[in-house]
């Protein structure tokens, strides 16, 4: 077994020992998570390093050709400058360049009739033997000139940029470097270009099927820190506040020598209380708290939203409304994957899904998303929280082998606070691998609960004290 076959499988046999048994094959359809995961062992960074370099390779071999032969595109070339990073070159890096270095310019070529994808990089160095360098600047001191020279010596029907007025993950290139790159060029050949959106996206998109052996403990990871941060380990009621919470699960991720993609969010939603509390707000019996957190590891990302109680004094559940409205949530999320082809926009998913749980009597705001190299990923939206209607970024073609964030919030009313309206907001990572969709590590379908209070005694209130008897009074006049 070579090194990188032998760390691939020592993450899948982490994962099958942190799992417990009847939730280790995530075939399609299956929900179920873990209960209080216990995370995999994070690997050192050279060990890493070998992962994401084994597969930048397979990637570079195969999901690039196939791209641009699928779009008639023969030339691909990618411009990025030190600290401009473009999204795309930046995932096409190994793990020792990681980030572009003074000017690092990519050159995709397709000479056709079945001969491989040219790899070249107008730099001195070959980027780890991924691309072959092809400019030596004691010879060729100007850079541009080179690449000019590069792109006229094969000859491209079409030169594909990342350009794009539509998402800026398609539009790295900046207008200095576009500017120079237009100016090096003769007419004939300014004349091809074309913006690179679906290169872009597609290579962006696209799950290749060893990331899709180890993304689901990835997902376990963040999991388990979301059980740990929302349990009696972190949470004491009536002591700890919402921004306790978010810094422990920040510290948590840094201690693992991982990183967040944004600051986690942690809500307290409570009986009376319009609105959510954050910030300061201390945690309290018969409160139930939302998170929003997200974690990168090995160049891929999660996004999780999860819910969980903190159990009132004798309480050994949560409230029959509260778990009504996440089975509500649960529902939507199913009418959602369900609507999932190849070849529909994030509009189409978006109206249909609407259409199904409004007729079923839910009450939905559908704003889903793909998940991978990014957290709000390359690909079709499915939605916005703050808009139900089609838009552009939905627009864009759903496509097999890619993973997704199933974000999505029902309103419910609560019958145990007052018949108070409250918003149930779930969210969990999946993949569709084109016929089937299948949740990287299961959903959440139970509330996490924080029983810090549950064995405290009930307090009965005391009897009121028996009246005194009392003369009738008739008309005023005591008798």
């Amino acid at each position: 077994m070579n090194t990188t076959a032998h760390i691939l499988s020592s993450i899948a046999a982490a994962l099958l020992v942190c799992a417990p048994a009847g939730v280790l094959a995530q075939q399609a359809g299956n929900t179920a998570e873990a209960e209080a995961p216990v995370y995999p062992d994070i690997l050192p960074l050279r060990e890493q390093a070998k992962v994401r370099d084994s597969w930048l390779a397979q990637r570079l071999e195969s999901v690039v050709p196939a791209l641009m032969r699928e779009q008639g595109v023969d030339m691909w070339v990618l411009i990025a400058r030190e600290y401009v990073e473009d999204p795309v070159v930046a995932t096409m890096l190994d793990a020792r360049s990681m980030h572009a270095r003074r000017r690092t310019i990519l050159v995709f070529f397709d000479p056709g009739e079945g001969k491989p994808v040219e790899r070249l990089t107008v730099s001195r160095y070959g980027l780890a033997g991924m691309f072959t360098p092809v400019w030596t600047p004691e010879t060729q001191p100007d850079q541009w000139k080179r690449l000019a020279e590069v792109i006229a010596e094969r000859n491209p029907h079409k030169i594909a940029l990342n350009i794009s007025d539509q998402t800026a993950l398609a539009d790295g290139l900046t207008h200095s470097q576009h500017e120079e790159l237009i100016a090096a060029l003769p007419e004939a050949l300014r004349s091809r270009i074309v913006p690179a959106g679906p290169l872009a996206i597609g290579w962006l998109e696209s799950r290749i099927p060893a990331e899709l052996e180890v993304y689901p403990s990835i997902v376990r990871t963040a999991h388990g820190i979301i059980a740990k941060a929302l349990s009696d380990a972190v949470i004491t009621p009536g002591t700890t506040t919402a921004e306790d919470v978010q810094w422990w699960m920040r510290d948590k991720v840094s201690a693992l020598g991982l990183k967040v993609w944004f600051h986690p969010s942690l809500a307290i939603f409570r009986a009376g209380q319009s609105g959510e509390l954050t910030g300061d707000a201390v945690i309290e019996p018969g409160d139930m708290l939302w998170t929003d957190f997200g974690i990168t590891y090995l160049g891929l990302n999660t996004d999780t939203q999860h819910l969980a109680y903190v159990l009132k004094p004798g309480e050994s559940d949560a409230p029959e409304g509260l778990k009504a409205g996440l089975a509500a949530a649960n529902a939507v999320q199913d009418i959602l994957t369900a609507e999932f082809r190849v070849g529909l926009t994030g509009n189409d998913l978006l109206a249909a899904t609407r259409a199904r749980a409004i007729a079923s009597g839910y009450q939905p705001s559908i704003y889903s998303h793909p998940i991978g190299f990014h957290g709000h990923g390359a690909g079709p939206a499915i939605g916005f929280w703050d808009n139900q209607e089609a838009t552009p970024a939905g627009d864009y073609l759903v496509r097999g082998n890619t993973a997704w964030s199933i974000e999505l919030a029902v309103t419910n009313n609560v019958p145990e606070w007052g018949d108070q309206a409250v918003s149930f907001r779930t969210e969990e990572d999946m993949v569709f691998d084109g016929e089937q969709v299948r949740y990287l590590d299961g959903r959440q379908d139970r509330f996490h609960l924080i029983k810090g209070a549950a064995d405290r005694p009930v307090e009965v209130p005391a009897p009121a004290p028996e009246a005194l008897p009392t003369e009738p009074v008739v008309d005023g006049v005591q008798e």
